[in-house]
């Protein structure tokens, strides 16, 4: 469900930048670019309310469409006024109330929950979201993988450099149609079951096509490694702030063994010269997924939070 008017538009993207930038928010969803990629699969929309913009979405995951949500309200100056996010905060639930759906926070970082308590004192929950905690990782250590926590990582690569031959270089929209060839093929190796799983694959397919077209217009950094003139693996990524970039997507072909790992080096090397960080997102509450997020050893995790309203 859409609460807002507003979408999440190329047209928009200088405003909607000017208050996802104003704060150093250092969570993965709060960027241009993870928007504009999930902006249909989540049903974001924004409206500017008073000082603050505020973004809403739909959590997907949630086989039954679950409620909607918003993210924490944001400023475009660096500073937040108490009584000013209150109003805020309180006319924005007005308007879920106004639809039938109960008010909520989510992916709130920890660092905002002083500043919404000082807007509303003793009026929050607070609940920790450990499913959405983002991992945030040094570019150097992901590109050397010295020492002993990285050295099945670093077998599993030098393998790949020893048995293939490949090309590593960005994206550009003119790929469109060989990305896209990889990304049916990636997705007919899945064998599910659940109807909605099967769902969410074709809408994250035509998101994605959506992606390899407008990578330059949106501001994608991107990177495919070649094997056989084929596209065998991806990554798409986006700033978040001046040293850090996210990882939204990375997939890869695991008939080659040590892709992931090739695709991973061979994108933090593209970005090593401007980025300290790579945030690789978080891991949904998959118990495999966060085996191999914490397998790169993770320099901090950042928290995020559901807020409720007590």
């Amino acid at each position: 469900m859409y609460i807002f008017d507003g979408r999440i538009t190329l047209e928009d993207r200088k405003l909607l930048e000017a208050f996802l930038n104003g704060f150093d928010y250092k969570t993965s969803g709060l960027s241009y670019t993870s928007l504009f990629m999930w902006r249909e699969i989540n049903m974001f929309s924004w409206e500017q309310i008073g000082d603050y913009l505020c973004i809403t979405g739909t959590d997907n995951l949630d086989p039954v469409m679950g409620n909607p949500f918003m993210f924490p309200p944001l400023t475009r100056t660096g500073a937040y006024e108490p009584a000013a996010l209150r109003r805020t905060v309180l006319e924005a639930k007005a308007r879920f109330e106004a639809k039938g759906k109960p008010f909520s926070m989510m992916l709130v970082p920890f660092h905002m929950i002083e500043i919404l308590s000082g807007a509303m004192p003793g009026g929050f929950v607070f609940e920790a979201d450990r499913a959405n905690f983002d991992y945030v990782y040094d570019t150097r250590e992901l590109i050397e993988l010295s020492g002993r926590a990285y050295h099945a990582k670093k077998n599993h690569l030098n393998y790949f450099h020893s048995h293939y031959e490949y090309e590593y270089g960005k994206m550009t929209p003119d790929m469109t149609e060989d990305a896209m060839a990889f990304i049916h093929r990636f997705n007919e190796r899945k064998d599910l079951q659940d109807p909605h799983e099967r769902e969410l694959l074709e809408l994250e397919a035509r998101a994605m096509r959506d992606v390899f077209l407008n990578l330059d217009t949106v501001g994608f950094l991107s990177g495919a490694i070649r094997i056989g003139g084929k596209i065998e693996a991806i990554s798409i990524g986006g700033r978040l702030g001046t040293k850090t970039v996210t990882v939204h997507v990375e997939k890869a072909n695991t008939e080659y063994r040590g892709l992931y790992q090739a695709i991973n080096n061979e994108f933090c090397k593209a970005m090593a010269a401007n980025v300290k960080r790579i945030n690789r997102e978080e891991d949904m509450g998959i118990p495999g997924l966060r085996k191999a997020k914490l397998s790169y050893n993770p320099v901090k995790l950042v928290e995020k939070y559901t807020v409720l309203f007590k």
